[in-house]
């Protein structure tokens, strides 16, 4: 599964990066987070708290954090976007974000079971990133499911 996602992602990105015309819809102006208010607090934290501190152990700490708000720039072009159409969202994009929380949403479900089947299974900082990131995609994964429920393109408030 892991091999799938890295495969899939790296093709998305290539897409996103160098093929034309989908790499021509690029628009910077609309990608206007500054990503360092993401990557320092995630660094700080790694630093402060891990469960071992040695330089992989850091780096992993803050490859979890990282990963928990990496959508956030995401969700920000998103929400510019629906700005500029009254609110509406392109069918592709919604389902490729919820398809992306789906898959993070799904953690918690293998974390459960490993809960349960495992005695001595703890991770607290894998379990409470998930759940952060998680929490992330919830306000769109609302507005995915009333749409989806209406039979409606995505519409988020504006």
């Amino acid at each position: 599964m892991k091999v799938i996602f890295i495969v899939s992602s790296s093709a998305i990105v290539y897409l996103m990066k160098f093929k034309k015309p989908i790499c021509d819809t690029y628009d910077p102006t609309m990608d206007s987070f500054f990503v360092p208010y993401l990557i320092a607090p995630c660094a700080i934290l790694a630093l402060i708290i891990n469960d071992y501190f040695t330089p992989q152990e850091i780096l992993w700490t803050f490859s979890i954090y990282l990963e928990a708000v990496a959508i956030v720039p995401q969700l920000v072009v998103i929400h510019s976007l629906a700005k500029q159409q009254n609110g509406f969202v392109e069918s592709l994009t919604s389902d490729y974000v919820f398809t992306l929380g789906g898959y993070r949403a799904l953690y918690l479900v293998n974390w459960l079971y490993r809960i349960t089947t495992e005695s001595h299974y703890r991770n607290w900082i894998v379990w409470i990133s998930g759940l952060v990131q998680t929490a992330i995609y919830c306000d769109f994964f609302y507005y995915y499911a009333l749409a989806r429920m209406k039979g409606q393109k995505m519409s988020l408030p504006i």
